[in-house]
């Protein structure tokens, strides 16, 4: 399995199409989140990319290989909760491709605008994002769309430019919290860290009311789990990819879940301590190093700030400890 995940050379060489399109993000210490934590947190502000949240580096790479191994390709399709259709939209534009996503009824009325905003052809069908996935390859076969995964070697390669960035400039931390959706972002973390032969510990975290890659590892093996978090909805996963699954359990070395409350909690508290703004599944990491702070004390570990596109309704009644919308 390792031999699926990026070499060196190719993580550079990925990292060189994603600073084509944007520079490198921030890494800064905040000195209220550390004093919340009891230890040295490094804050990965992935919420600063051009679309607010990590998956662009992803899109971004893919549509690069995409665009060269099929020069005529004309049409594109994914599914979503919003930000890796936000990448893939934003990817897509750069080459002239038309990109159509796919996702649930209900989803973030401010992602689905972003996306429109981007030149994607938006439709809403199923009532999780598994239902929209599987009605997008329906609609690739019917409209001879290329299918774009949530998963894939070539997602990976570039979500891992940023955790490569931020081992990099931080090459002694202890561990790593990662949020988990379909497992890009901590596929990325294992191949960055892998390919810089660092021992850094990878830590995924999951959606209490999503528990899908939380019970797969803990059985080590693909179990579906039902999803009603209302407030992570970029780890609202009800049935693992089984690649990403199988990288997860060969190189994480934990899985923590983290309730809404909690994320509410640590959405709070990244807006009063760094007056940054993280939506649910950008919050998760420091959710969960919130939740294990006597494991962590007196180490340095890595959160990543992943995403901040979080609906304005929501994240008012989150600051103000009322009731999601």
């Amino acid at each position: 399995m390792s031999l699926l995940l990026p070499t060196l050379a190719e993580l550079d060489a990925a990292a060189a199409v994603v600073y084509r399109a944007m520079p490198p993000t921030p890494q800064y210490s905040w000195p209220l989140i550390n004093a919340a934590l009891g230890t040295q947190a490094w804050i990965k502000h992935e919420n600063h990319g051009p679309t607010g949240a990590f998956k662009v580096r992803g899109g971004l790479v893919y549509l690069d290989a995409l665009t060269r191994r099929a020069p005529h390709v004309r049409g594109v399709i994914s599914a979503t909760r919003g930000n890796h259709g936000q990448s893939i939209g934003f990817a897509a534009r750069r080459h002239g491709v038309q990109a159509t996503i796919v996702v649930p009824l209900c989803n973030s009325k401010e992602k689905n605008a972003a996306m429109r905003a981007l030149g994607v052809t938006l439709i809403e069908y199923g009532t999780d994002f598994q239902d929209s996935r599987e009605h997008a390859a329906q609609l690739a076969t019917e409209r001879d769309l290329h299918m774009i995964p949530s998963f894939h070697r070539d997602l990976v390669s570039g979500v891992a430019s940023y955790w490569t960035e931020l081992l990099v400039a931080q090459p002694g931390l202890d561990s790593l919290f990662v949020p988990i959706g379909q497992g890009s972002g901590i596929c990325g973390a294992v191949a960055a860290r892998n390919a810089l032969g660092l021992q850094t510990r990878i830590i995924g975290v999951v959606s209490a009311h999503a528990l899908a890659y939380q019970k797969s590892f803990d059985q080590k093996c693909r179990q579906e789990s039902p999803v009603t978090t209302v407030i992570a909805d970029g780890m609202a996963c009800r049935v693992p990819d089984a690649e990403s699954l199988e990288i997860i359990l060969q190189h994480v070395d934990q899985v923590v879940a983290v309730t809404d409350d909690e994320v509410a909690a640590a959405m709070r508290l990244f807006f009063v301590a760094t007056h940054n703004v993280a939506e649910g599944a950008g919050a998760a990491a420091l959710a969960a190093a919130m939740q294990l702070r006597t494991q962590i004390a007196g180490k340095q570990i890595g959160l990543p700030l992943c995403g901040g596109n979080v609906d304005h309704d929501q994240f008012a009644a989150v600051l103000m400890s009322q009731p999601v919308p």
